[in-house]
Protein backbone atom coordinates (compact mmCIF):
# COMPACT_ATOMS: atom_id res chain seq x y z
CA UNK A 1 0.00 0.00 0.00
CA UNK A 2 1.42 3.27 -1.30
CA UNK A 3 1.10 6.65 -2.02
CA UNK A 4 1.41 5.97 -5.59
CA UNK A 5 -1.66 3.58 -5.46
CA UNK A 6 -4.76 4.63 -7.35
CA UNK A 7 -8.10 5.53 -5.62
CA UNK A 8 -9.69 2.66 -7.43
CA UNK A 9 -7.75 0.12 -5.69
CA UNK A 10 -8.17 1.88 -2.44
CA UNK A 11 -12.17 1.75 -2.99
CA UNK A 12 -11.53 -2.01 -4.12
CA UNK A 13 -9.80 -2.91 -0.51
CA UNK A 14 -12.37 -0.22 1.46
CA UNK A 15 -15.23 -2.51 0.40
CA UNK A 16 -18.93 -0.82 1.06
CA UNK A 17 -18.97 1.31 -0.94
CA UNK A 18 -22.74 2.65 -0.22
CA UNK A 19 -23.29 6.38 -1.57
CA UNK A 20 -24.88 8.16 0.92
CA UNK A 21 -26.86 11.49 -0.01
CA UNK A 22 -29.65 13.92 0.80
CA UNK A 23 -31.86 15.85 -1.50
CA UNK A 24 -30.84 19.76 -2.11
CA UNK A 25 -34.28 20.86 -1.05
CA UNK A 26 -34.50 18.11 2.45
CA UNK A 27 -33.84 20.61 5.64
CA UNK A 28 -30.76 20.44 7.29
CA UNK A 29 -32.17 18.94 10.32
CA UNK A 30 -33.02 15.86 8.47
CA UNK A 31 -29.37 15.59 7.18
CA UNK A 32 -27.89 16.33 10.06
CA UNK A 33 -29.97 13.32 11.58
CA UNK A 34 -28.84 11.14 8.65
CA UNK A 35 -25.41 11.97 9.34
CA UNK A 36 -25.49 10.82 13.23
CA UNK A 37 -27.41 7.56 11.78
CA UNK A 38 -25.16 6.27 9.60
CA UNK A 39 -21.88 7.55 11.70
CA UNK A 40 -20.72 10.03 9.25
CA UNK A 41 -18.99 13.32 9.15
CA UNK A 42 -20.54 14.26 5.31
CA UNK A 43 -23.41 13.28 2.82
CA UNK A 44 -23.13 14.14 -0.30
CA UNK A 45 -26.13 16.02 -1.88
CA UNK A 46 -27.77 14.42 -5.68
CA UNK A 47 -30.77 16.17 -8.13
CA UNK A 48 -31.92 13.73 -10.42
CA UNK A 49 -29.00 11.58 -10.06
CA UNK A 50 -25.65 14.39 -10.56
CA UNK A 51 -23.68 15.27 -7.43
CA UNK A 52 -24.30 18.58 -6.89
CA UNK A 53 -23.12 19.37 -3.79
CA UNK A 54 -21.50 18.36 -0.66
CA UNK A 55 -22.47 18.60 2.75
CA UNK A 56 -20.48 18.05 6.20
CA UNK A 57 -20.64 18.59 9.68
CA UNK A 58 -18.67 21.96 8.90
CA UNK A 59 -20.62 23.34 6.85
CA UNK A 60 -23.55 22.98 9.58
CA UNK A 61 -21.48 24.62 12.53
CA UNK A 62 -20.19 27.14 10.35
CA UNK A 63 -23.64 28.18 7.83
CA UNK A 64 -26.22 27.29 10.46
CA UNK A 65 -25.66 27.05 14.37
CA UNK A 66 -22.74 29.85 14.36
CA UNK A 67 -25.40 31.99 12.42
CA UNK A 68 -28.56 31.33 14.53
CA UNK A 69 -30.17 29.41 11.92
CA UNK A 70 -32.99 27.06 12.42
CA UNK A 71 -32.12 23.47 11.33
CA UNK A 72 -35.49 22.55 10.56
CA UNK A 73 -36.10 25.78 8.41
CA UNK A 74 -33.03 25.65 6.51
CA UNK A 75 -32.63 23.78 3.29
CA UNK A 76 -29.71 21.52 2.70
CA UNK A 77 -29.08 23.45 -0.91
CA UNK A 78 -28.37 26.89 1.49
CA UNK A 79 -25.65 25.31 3.16
CA UNK A 80 -24.28 22.96 1.05
CA UNK A 81 -20.37 23.09 -0.59
CA UNK A 82 -20.78 23.48 -4.52
CA UNK A 83 -18.95 23.10 -6.68
CA UNK A 84 -17.86 19.98 -5.50
CA UNK A 85 -14.33 19.24 -5.65
CA UNK A 86 -13.54 15.04 -6.46
CA UNK A 87 -11.32 12.88 -7.83
CA UNK A 88 -11.19 9.84 -10.13
CA UNK A 89 -10.00 6.29 -9.70
CA UNK A 90 -7.05 7.02 -11.19
CA UNK A 91 -5.67 9.75 -9.31
CA UNK A 92 -3.51 8.56 -6.17
CA UNK A 93 -3.77 8.60 -2.33
CA UNK A 94 -0.90 11.07 -2.54
CA UNK A 95 -2.41 13.32 -5.15
CA UNK A 96 -6.28 13.11 -3.02
CA UNK A 97 -4.15 13.65 0.32
CA UNK A 98 -2.75 16.93 -1.37
CA UNK A 99 -6.49 17.94 -2.58
CA UNK A 100 -7.78 17.56 0.96
CA UNK A 101 -4.56 19.27 2.52
CA UNK A 102 -4.87 22.40 0.02
CA UNK A 103 -8.55 22.66 0.45
CA UNK A 104 -8.71 22.11 3.93
CA UNK A 105 -11.71 19.41 3.84
CA UNK A 106 -12.01 15.49 5.01
CA UNK A 107 -14.39 14.02 2.28
CA UNK A 108 -13.78 13.63 -1.69
CA UNK A 109 -16.13 12.06 -3.49
CA UNK A 110 -15.04 10.09 -6.25
CA UNK A 111 -16.53 10.01 -10.04
CA UNK A 112 -16.09 8.17 -12.95
CA UNK A 113 -17.77 9.42 -16.12
CA UNK A 114 -19.65 11.92 -14.02
CA UNK A 115 -20.92 9.12 -12.02
CA UNK A 116 -20.50 8.98 -7.90
CA UNK A 117 -18.79 5.33 -7.45
CA UNK A 118 -17.45 6.49 -4.08
CA UNK A 119 -16.01 9.01 -1.23
CA UNK A 120 -12.92 8.67 0.60
CA UNK A 121 -12.13 10.52 3.48
CA UNK A 122 -8.80 11.35 5.41
CA UNK A 123 -9.30 8.54 7.74
CA UNK A 124 -9.23 6.12 4.37
CA UNK A 125 -5.97 7.87 3.43
CA UNK A 126 -4.62 7.88 6.44
CA UNK A 127 -5.00 3.44 7.50
CA UNK A 128 -3.99 2.91 3.79
CA UNK A 129 -0.60 4.87 4.32
CA UNK A 130 -0.43 3.28 7.97
CA UNK A 131 -0.82 -0.17 6.18
CA UNK A 132 1.62 0.57 3.96
CA UNK A 133 4.40 1.57 6.26
CA UNK A 134 3.29 -1.33 8.94
CA UNK A 135 3.63 -4.13 5.82
CA UNK A 136 7.17 -1.88 4.78
CA UNK A 137 8.30 -2.91 8.75
CA UNK A 138 7.53 -6.36 8.85
CA UNK A 139 9.93 -6.57 5.94
CA UNK A 140 12.38 -4.88 7.09
CA UNK A 141 11.98 -7.00 10.62
CA UNK A 142 12.14 -9.88 9.02
CA UNK A 143 15.40 -8.98 6.94
CA UNK A 144 16.78 -7.99 10.01
CA UNK A 145 16.30 -11.29 11.71
CA UNK A 146 17.06 -13.13 9.01
CA UNK A 147 13.47 -14.44 8.12
CA UNK A 148 13.56 -12.64 4.93
CA UNK A 149 11.54 -12.89 2.93
CA UNK A 150 8.96 -15.04 4.74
Amino acid sequence: MKLTDTIELLLLYKGDQRILWVAPEQPVYEAIGKMAEESVGALLVMSEGKLIGILSERDYARKVIIKGRSSKDTRVDEIMSSPVVYVTPQNTVDESMGIMTNHHFRHLPVLKDDRVIGVVSIGDLVKWIISGHEHTIRELEGYITGRYPG
